[in-house]
């Protein structure tokens, strides 16, 4: 009997693995991986619709309601976020990680709008979260000059009778969740853990003294089966359909809406020399959350690249090397109310991504040209990126509401979690991790062991970042000393 079956080799697993294995040093650990390799969706790095979510640009994080912006989202992501920094800062510390450059670079982190009402908007946006100790150091201006020397490729060009807008945040990072995924898993692995690749699992059944989870090889067909305490689906838009053959009460009505992402690539050497920053504007009405447009500067197999977008799409896939029958396969008798709900409530984000499938390639350069007016057509090109399936869950009020964010759903008697959704995800996944350990091992947890443990490798572990301005500054001096960014 194995204690750990983590599915799935993403950025998720291999930070649960990795926080069991400080915790529990001596227990057994397995992973499935369906495919050939950790971390080839929506970890890879061509596929994560962001690298680096701290909150610090992202628009969509602090909505306005009736001329008062909330930053009570972006408060808990850059908190979490800071939870991941200080867990990889440990690592490297203890030589778990050895080369932070591989995975985080610095780079600064910037939002922008063109427009007098999205401008005043903006500067509602800086008003409010300067307030915070997370968001110390932000700048903002109207100044194009400033603005010049903040993302000079995107003023080249610009109608001077604009006026434009932005932040500047230099704290941001890049993060390639692909890489750190792979230095995550290469290191348990010299730890004892067992990586399965090639094992699609087939079955998720409850036995004695805990679960038997059967694969099967998805090429030869040959089965296996494996026995665990714990299952963790860390499998990202393919989690849905194994919460579901798991069976437990708690994941039955839940429902997924697939939502595919494509890229422009910058293939010209000098344009993506211009650029150094993570730039995002305000999304379109009815766009979802992971179609910010972001003029996105990353680090890459250690070359630096240039991508805009992500553009939306649909597929009935849940995973990108998925099948075609992944949605129509997951509905179920108790998920197909909410499911129906939820589509009914969300005929804008129908729209938006008929619109956005019928695309040509001039109408994608032309949202391109609102960023960069210079862009050329020859230097770009389209690359499809990862699938996400957002949330659906029953809502006694409205049936069933779509969620934009992540969500661990578990078993009563915490032997099963699994985590559903998709933004912030890979940036916050330090936290959510700790999450799933608070509510599936409540005993272990509230021991001193463990959390006395917890706070060796994230000293800031039961602090509030947001309220304590000194506690924040030591966590972050730390954490940028030995990760370099």
């Amino acid at each position: 009997m194995t204690d750990y079956v983590l599915i799935g080799a993403g950025i998720m697993s291999a930070t649960l693995g990795s926080w069991l294995r400080q915790l529990e040093p001596d227990a057994s650990i397995v992973v499935l991986e369906r495919l050939d390799r950790a971390a080839a969706e929506s970890s890879d790095a061509w596929n994560n619709a962001g690298t680096g979510h701290s909150a610090y640009c992202e628009l969509n994080y602090t909505p306005e309601r009736d001329g008062v912006v909330d930053i009570a989202k972006a408060v808990g992501i850059a908190s979490s976020f800071e939870v991941s920094r200080q867990l990889w800062a440990s690592f490297v510390e203890r030589g778990v990680l050895t080369d932070p450059s591989a995975f985080v670079r610095p780079i600064p982190h910037c939002s922008f709008t063109a427009g007098e009402a999205d401008a005043g908007f903006l500067r509602r946006r800086y008003e409010a979260m300067r307030r915070s100790p997370l968001f110390a150091g932000m700048d903002w201006s109207t100044d194009p000059a400033v603005l010049s020397s903040w993302m000079p490729l995107m003023m080249d060009g610009r109608d001077p009778s604009v006026p434009v807008a932005a932040t500047s945040m230099a704290l941001g990072t890049d993060v390639n969740f692909g890489a750190l995924t792979r230095a995550l898993f290469a290191h348990l692995r010299t730890e004892g853990a067992d990586l399965r690749f090639f094992q699609e699992v087939a079955a998720i059944e409850r036995c004695d003294g805990g679960w038997c989870v059967r694969t099967e090889d998805p090429d030869t067909g040959e089965e296996a089966e494996v026995r665990a305490r714990f299952v963790f689906i860390g499998a990202g838009g393919g989690a849905l359909p194994l919460l579901l053959k798991s069976g437990i009460r708690e994941g039955r009505s839940y429902g997924g809406f697939p939502v595919s992402g494509q890229w422009l690539v910058c293939r010209d050497a000098d344009t993506i020399a211009r650029h150094h920053a993570k730039v995002y504007g305000k999304a379109a009405v009815g766009a979802p959350p992971m179609s910010v447009p972001h003029l996105d500067t990353r680090f890459i197999d250690g070359k630096q690249a240039l991508l805009f977008g992500p553009y939306a799409g649909f597929s009935t896939r849940f995973l990108k090397h998925g099948s075609l029958l992944d949605l129509p396969l997951s509905v179920r008798a108790r998920n197909m109310l909410p499911m129906l709900a939820a589509g009914f409530d969300n005929l804008a984000l129908t729209r938006y991504l008929v619109e956005q499938v019928v695309q040509s390639h001039e109408d994608r350069m032309a949202t391109l040209k609102a960023f960069v007016p210079t862009a050329r057509d020859e230097d770009w090109e389209l690359l499809v990126a990862g699938q996400r399936v957002q949330v659906i869950k029953k809502d006694d009020e409205q049936g069933g509401v779509l969620e934009f964010g992540t969500e661990v759903v578990a078993s009563s008697d915490g032997t099963l979690a699994a985590l559903l959704g998709a933004s912030p995800g890979a940036s916050t996944a330090a936290s959510i991790q700790l999450s799933v350990l608070e509510r599936c091992f409540p005993e272990r947890w509230a021991s001193a062991r463990w959390q006395d443990r917890i706070r060796e490798l994230v000293p800031c572990h039961g602090q509030d970042l947001h309220a304590d301005a000194e506690a924040l500054r030591a966590a972050r001096a730390r954490s940028s000393a030995l990760l370099g960014a």
